[in-house]
């Protein structure tokens, strides 16, 4: 199942789903800053608690692809090499320049793993809830005998 977001700070959040309402009205306050659309990437949400980042990495090779996570950040950037040789274009379409995404993700996110495949780079992220923040059921005590009586 795909997530479709729609403004400039929402694609740089993962995990964040049940915020979105919020950041969008920050958003809007502080002028909509664009968000960085090169090279072109999707946010997926598989399920409740795992995301996967995708990002068309075409003319990159593994060493000139860089991921790293700082603090709730994750930061993916790619340099691109020049070829040895100098190439005479008679149509140059295809962009290969530098690029750097930072991933804002909650405090509950984490990285799992990332693979290229057919020229996407993959980056698997799961929300892992503490017990202590799960949901749970609370049992209800009773010491009243009137209560009890009644109960039977």
């Amino acid at each position: 199942m795909t997530y479709a977001y729609g403004k400039s700070l929402l694609p740089m959040t993962v995990g964040f789903d049940r915020l979105f309402s919020t950041v969008n009205e920050l958003d809007q306050l502080i002028g909509n800053t664009k968000a960085p659309s090169y090279p072109p990437y999707n946010i997926v949400k598989i399920d409740e608690y795992n995301y996967e980042i995708q990002i068309a990495i075409s003319g990159f090779s593994l060493n000139d692809i860089e991921i790293e996570t700082n603090q709730n950040k994750l930061i993916v950037s790619g340099v691109s090499t020049k070829p040895a040789v100098e190439v005479e274009y008679l149509h140059h379409g295809l962009a290969n320049r530098d690029f750097n995404h930072v991933y804002t993700l909650s405090d509950i996110s984490v990285v799992r793993s990332a693979s290229i495949i057919n020229g996407i780079l993959k980056i698997q992220i799961e929300n892992v809830i503490p017990e202590e923040r799960k949901p749970k059921k609370i049992p209800i005590s009773c010491d009243d005998k009137l209560l009890l009586k009644n109960d039977k």
